[in-house]
């Protein structure tokens, strides 16, 4: 399989090279024609915040990765960049970094619950813009099957690994229910930003943000569809919540012990979660001793990733089989492509012949003895067609007979006089055939 592929990723580069790279919707839709022209006849464009990945079948054999990266290059404008910073990929491993992509094991975040449907976009891109085929199609058929098999069959995507969404988990074992939840994200930034949203996915409705600036607070509170609270008022409405998220860059308590007392009481004790993701802390620990007060920092947050981390990469043999069973399954369907052709032109030969001898007969014989004897040919040219199919499907799945398949099909080609007969072509008689 000619397939040739580059790739940009956490890997190979630095996140300012992979920055240079990064190409936005409008920018592949823009590029997918430039290689179209010069370079691949079906493709596939990948690109995410931690990768550009660029893969196709060359139109000629004289297309090789480097013309890939010198085409990327120039696109962005970005000729002091070195080309070492680019993997090349071709044939058999082209396709397996394809199918570890998708499964997750390729991510800079280890089973990446996101990069499934990223190749799923980008795929419908390729198709949209008449960028893909049937060989492409069925690659990233492939590899979507072997990340839903990686999701499925093994631990991979299980647990939280990062520090927001293992926030959210814990908050998820307090409360059973949190749609009727109040929640205060105290700090707009990435990780305060991130936990909004998992708590937002999860099905809470209340979510409060505060922060310094008010312009951010706003701008996440959209996001979420949630309100905010001013910055000066989050220890008076401390009891209002029922889970806190504190993420700022404070270099001083935010939340300190008699604050949280204070709420407790208001909340006549109600269970309240506050989990503390800054670095330093934004709330005195000492508020774990309170009653009904579930507190946690990011040490404590850190055991259950590290610990979730663990299981992931215990399951990285199971997914690599996976890609390897998958990828076999593809080859032996790609190496069976080569004898189609073959084997429809046979059978399209004995068809002919038997609509002939059919048509001779047809006026000569009753209805019902017409139908017996048409459905008896048909029964007769399946048994004659049947081994011969067999074992040239067998020997292409194979992938390791080629001199052999190639042996086979041009013997049965001399043998029914295949290899120059005109497209409508069966003999006019049994003569012709027999000279």
């Amino acid at each position: 399989m000619k397939l040739l592929g580059v790739s940009i990723n956490h890997k190979t580069s630095p996140i300012e090279v992979r920055e240079a790279f990064h190409l936005s919707r409008d920018e592949i839709i823009h590029f997918i024609p430039l290689l179209k022209e010069r370079l691949f006849t079906q493709g596939i464009i990948l690109s995410t915040c931690n990768r550009t990945e660029i893969f196709g079948l060359p139109k000629s054999n004289d297309v090789s990765c480097n013309d890939i990266i010198k085409h990327i290059i120039s696109y962005k404008n970005s000729h002091g960049i070195c080309a070492d910073h680019f993997k090349k990929y071709f044939s058999r491993n082209a396709v397996k970094h394809i199918l570890s992509v998708a499964s997750g094991i390729d991510s800079l975040i280890l089973g990446d619950s996101q990069i499934l449907g990223q190749v799923k976009e980008a795929f419908q891109l390729s198709e949209d813009h008449n960028f893909s085929g049937t060989i492409m199609r069925k690659i990233i058929d492939t590899s979507i099957r072997v990340g839903k098999r990686a999701i499925h069959e093994t631990e991979l995507g299980k647990g939280a690994v990062t520090v927001s969404y293992a926030a959210v988990q814990i908050i998820e074992k307090i409360f059973t229910s949190l749609y009727t939840k109040n929640a205060l994200i105290i700090g707009a930034g990435e990780t305060g930003e991130l936990a909004a949203i998992h708590l937002y996915d999860r099905g809470v409705e209340n979510i409060f943000i505060s922060n310094r600036t008010d312009e951010r607070a706003e701008l996440l509170a959209k996001k979420v569809s949630g309100k905010t609270v001013p910055f000066e008022d989050i220890k008076s409405r401390l009891y209002k919540f029922d889970i806190i998220v504190s993420a700022t860059s404070s270099e001083e308590f935010i939340l300190d012990f008699d604050n949280v007392k204070t709420a407790m009481k208001r909340r006549r004790h109600n269970p309240i979660v506050i989990t503390d993701i800054a670095i330093p802390r934004d709330v005195d620990p000492k508020v774990k001793k309170l009653d009904n007060v579930f507190y946690n920092d990011i040490d404590s947050l850190h055991i259950i990733i590290d610990d979730n981390l663990r299981k992931r990469k215990l399951a990285i043999p199971i997914v690599e089989k996976i890609v390897h069973e998958e990828m076999s399954n593809l080859f032996a369907w790609y190496n069976t492509l080569e004898v189609v052709p073959t084997i429809k032109v046979i059978r399209d030969f004995f068809k002919k012949i038997e609509k002939d001898e059919l048509e001779k007969i047809k006026h000569k014989v009753t209805e019902e003895d017409y139908h017996k004897i048409e459905e008896m040919t048909k029964r007769l040219l399946g048994r004659i067609l049947h081994n011969p199919t067999i074992k040239l499907r067998k020997l292409a799945e194979s992938g390791t007979h080629h001199e052999e398949i190639n042996e086979d099909t041009m013997i049965l080609k001399e043998l029914f006089g295949l290899e120059n007969r005109p497209k409508n072509g069966t003999p006019k008689n049994d003569d012709e055939e027999l000279n």
